[in-house]
């Protein structure tokens, strides 16, 4: 932390927190800390490795220049093992009174975060980030008990195709029952797990606008459909 003087034409004085030789601590310490260390000319510096937050913020900014709302965010710590996820509610510009709901969540390991941190430290400045290192991005779409849903096999084939490989699709559903005597209705749920590099988070090359690109089309689709199984139409 840089601690003010009283003359103007005095050097600041820099006091260097003692920091535990802990890792499971360091990482603790981290995140009490700020995320930026304020310069004596008004800049902003960054002291963590990899910027969580700031790759949040500019995946919604990129979701809204991707035809999307957001709606909410949260972020969670677990206490003990220090994990976190951040979760984003998003729907398409057009459609934000439903029925479709779109949930990103990204969960962060500290171990993992810990390891590319020392091959980081360990490597020349100026070398490439390693490789290897990722969080795990998840992308769910849920819609409401339909009365008449599709058949899900066709329906996870039609929409692996609208995926690839990019963004594979995955299709759940439950049935439910209001009483023993109602027929029983089925909400469905399709899931994308994919790999979010750090080395590319490190360079801000992990700019995702594909698979945005994808899970805007992949919502319409579903939109487009909703109103049938829905039994609006």
């Amino acid at each position: 932390m840089v601690l003010p003087v009283t003359g103007s034409g005095e050097t600041p004085i820099t006091e260097i927190p003692k920091r535990s030789t802990n890792r499971a601590c360091r990482f603790i310490e981290d995140l009490k800390q700020d995320s930026v260390v304020h310069g004596v000319d008004g800049s902003l510096t960054p002291v963590a490795i990899i910027d969580v937050p700031g790759f949040i913020a500019d995946l919604k900014d990129h979701a809204v220049d991707h035809a999307f709302h957001v709606h909410d965010e949260r972020h969670f710590i677990e206490t003990y093992s220090m994990r976190q996820a951040w979760e984003i509610d998003l729907h398409p510009e057009d459609a934000c009174g439903g029925p479709l709901d779109l949930h990103l969540s990204l969960e962060v390991d500290p171990r993992i975060m810990i390891g590319f941190e020392d091959k980081m430290l360990a490597i020349p400045e100026g070398d490439d980030p390693v490789e290897g290192f990722s969080f795990p991005l998840a992308f769910t779409w849920t819609l409401p008990p339909l009365r008449y849903p599709p058949d899900l096999l066709v329906l996870a084939t039609e929409l692996a195709g609208m995926g690839g490989i990019e963004l594979p699709l995955e299709v759940s559903a439950i049935d439910s029952f209001a009483s023993v005597t109602d027929a029983a209705e089925r909400s469905l749920t399709i899931i994308s797990r994919i790999e979010v590099g750090l080395d590319r988070i490190y360079l801000g090359q992990e700019q995702m606008c594909d698979v945005l690109d994808t899970c805007h089309n992949v919502s319409i689709w579903l939109l487009e459909r909703a109103a049938i199984w829905l039994g609006e139409n």
